[in-house]
């Protein structure tokens, strides 16, 4: 069984219906001990820092339920926030503390940028953008293909082994996705991202690390 994480935010249903698209068996679930048991974990996420800083808390059930999964070796995906969560704080919601998986901090996108042709870039980071795997992984495509982004802040970790993927946005290198063992994350919407997406998602249905 694969536990999607019910922390209160939003995109739940649709990465359900997403990973049940591509066999998964995967259930929607705020029960701390479902969590902590199941074969496979997923952390989506929409929303604030602070909310999801709350609800997954380190000493918090869901978020001792989540470690205690990822203690265990079970695959880990985190979406969005379920990514940003793995890291110690964010400049969003300064007061609220992250799992502290990875050393490293969340910080806003930079204002200012411009694109090639001189355009000016908007925060938040919207849309289409191609992510390029930075060393080769099970679940990331071989080549760089789009993937949907919808965020404002972006993870800075410590350690630069721990990206396994970037996006440029102007001149800036975003963290696409970090790995390290059984935790995979990703700052973009799989779910949204169509064809590239749903294979990335059936790949983390399939994943044995």
């Amino acid at each position: 069984m694969i536990a999607i994480v019910d922390a209160g935010l939003g995109n739940l249903r649709s990465v359900e219906k997403a990973l049940r698209h591509v066999g998964g068996d995967a259930v929607v679930t705020a029960d701390p001990e479902a969590v902590a048991w199941a074969e496979r974990v997923v952390v989506p996420g929409q929303g604030a820092f602070g909310d999801c800083g709350r609800a997954l808390a380190r000493e918090a059930p869901l978020g001792q339920a989540i470690l205690v999964a990822i203690a265990k070796g079970r695959p880990y995906l985190g979406i969005c926030l379920g990514l940003q969560i793995l890291f110690e704080s964010s400049e969003e919601a300064p007061e609220c503390r992250g799992l502290g998986l990875f050393p490293g901090r969340v910080a806003r996108i930079p204002g200012g940028r411009v694109d090639a042709a001189g355009t000016r870039l908007k925060v938040p980071h919207m849309g289409w953008n191609t992510v390029a795997a930075s060393a080769p992984h099970p679940l990331l495509p071989k080549a760089p293909a789009p993937f949907y982004f919808v965020h404002s802040y972006h993870a800075l970790p410590d350690a630069r082994a721990v990206v396994a993927a970037t996006a440029d946005y102007g001149d800036l290198a975003i963290t696409a996705a970090v790995a390290q063992d059984n935790v995979f994350a990703v700052q973009f919407h799989p779910e949204k991202s169509q064809r590239d997406g749903l294979a990335l998602l059936a790949a983390f249905v399939g994943w044995r690390p």
